[in-house]
């Protein structure tokens, strides 16, 4: 630890911690936790900012916010966003999302149903860039396929959300992976390879588990799901693209035009409803970018109040080595996810200080990066109250306690993350 670190100011957390009562004590108090906008609660969080340290002129105050709201990272997290948003609207559109999705259904055996279903909501996820999209369009078939099997609901279900929280770890167009790299400042193609190999078997003892799981169960499914082969190469292309290193803007423009010209041949777009489309996709991640802007802007009075760094003082002052770091990153971001109960706000939240941590103590980036994604990632699917379970639950009917026993993959996740740290795992990111 550096002699000089400076100390900071515990008060400075004052907006942070209104802002995760703001949300968390709305959802325990009414019982949905979607009640309190979180735009909002930002914006109360930031008010209460501006009472701190009164001798600072107001104009100051704001000039701060502007600045930290207006950094270049924030900026282009918010371009890749709007951007991640078009492709999947358009790809949607189109037809690929279905196509896909039957076509993953459609090759699988029957006796290995349950195994299928989570590569194929691996497959989906990581494509998509969306865990959220992947539940939603993929419960109503986890949903059909326990009322046609012995196969039970909250079991199918869990399944749904294993298999998406395992692509958007990974996906290069998630909003998580996006974030985690732009704040470790990585490309995303290093934390990709560096992510894989932690989680990979996790996601095998998963599909080994749900495989004896399902061992006995009626697992017949009606036949005759429709597909396009064709239809499904925007999101293939998208994903091996990305993976040569291509830049991320590159990749989302390019996979855009691709499905929109793909949709103009067999007639699913014409000029204006491709734009009307892509559109639509942007205004869907309006929010997610607004909620960005407004947290660059409080962690920038944060910071200016000494916030970060009495975190960074506090965190660091407990550490003592190298893992010590990894772990103080992965209980950072774990704490801040179960409080938002949103993968993507806890990295966005704590990615400038797991740089900080990571740079103090020798961590590689890319394996901060990982950390900080794959502990989000976790929690965020064994949180009853996330956004992923709520729609799985919400869909079904059923309530997401119910689904909770049945969360195979993010406990596995979890568990690799940890193996991971303790064992040092890549060695060649120690040497």
């Amino acid at each position: 630890m550096k002699q000089d670190q400076k100390k900071g100011n515990p008060i400075a957390l004052l907006p942070l911690l209104v802002f995760v009562l703001l949300f968390i004590g709305t959802g325990i108090i009414t019982g949905d936790f979607t009640a309190m906008p979180i735009p909002v609660a930002i914006i109360i969080a930031i008010i209460v900012a501006l009472f701190i340290s009164p001798k600072e002129r107001l104009n100051e105050k704001v000039g701060v916010i502007t600045r930290g709201a207006g950094k270049e990272n924030i900026m282009l997290m918010v371009l890749i966003f709007l951007l991640a948003g078009a492709f999947a609207s358009v790809a949607e559109g189109m037809g690929a999302v279905d196509s896909t999705v039957n076509l993953g259904l459609a090759l699988l055996p029957s006796s290995l149903l349950l195994v299928g279903l989570f590569i194929v909501c691996c497959f989906i996820s990581i494509s998509m860039g969306t865990s959220t999209g992947t539940v939603v369009a993929l419960a109503p078939i986890a949903v059909g396929i326990a009322d046609q099997t012995e196969i039970g609901l909250a079991l199918a279900l869990a399944t749904v959300i294993g298999g998406a929280m395992f692509g958007d770890n990974l996906s290069v167009i998630s909003d998580t992976t996006i974030v985690a790299t732009q704040s470790q400042e990585v490309r995303m193609v290093d934390k990709f390879k560096v992510n894989f190999f932690i989680i990979l078997p996790g996601a095998i003892v998963t599909a080994v588990i749900l495989y004896f799981i399902s061992t006995g169960f009626s697992t017949e499914v009606a036949s005759g799901l429709e597909y396009n082969l064709i239809k499904v190469l925007p999101y293939l292309a998208v994903l091996i693209i990305a993976l040569l290193g291509v830049n991320v803007l590159t990749v989302l423009v390019g996979g855009t035009v691709f499905a929109g010209i793909i949709g103009f041949f067999d007639g699913s777009y014409n000029f204006t409803s491709f734009v009307a489309t892509a559109g639509e996709g942007i205004a869907g991640m309006m929010e997610i970018s607004i909620i960005a802007i407004l947290i660059g802007g409080m962690i920038g009075l944060i910071e200016h109040y000494g916030g970060i760094d009495y975190l960074l003082h506090f965190i660091t002052s407990r550490i003592r080595s190298r893992k010590g770091a990894e772990f103080g990153i992965a209980s950072l971001v774990s704490a801040t996810d179960v409080s938002t109960a949103n993968n993507t706000i806890s990295i966005i939240i704590t990615g400038p200080l797991a740089r900080d941590i990571a740079d103090e103590y020798g961590v590689d980036r890319r394996k901060s990066a990982s950390i900080l994604d794959i502990f989000a990632a976790a929690f965020q699917g064994l949180i009853p109250y996330g956004g992923q379970m709520l729609a799985a639950a919400g869909l079904a009917a059923i309530s997401p306690v119910a689904i909770l026993p049945y969360s195979i993959y993010p406990f596995t996740l979890l568990i690799c993350g940890v193996i991971a740290i303790l064992i040092g795992f890549p060695k060649k990111l120690n040497a």
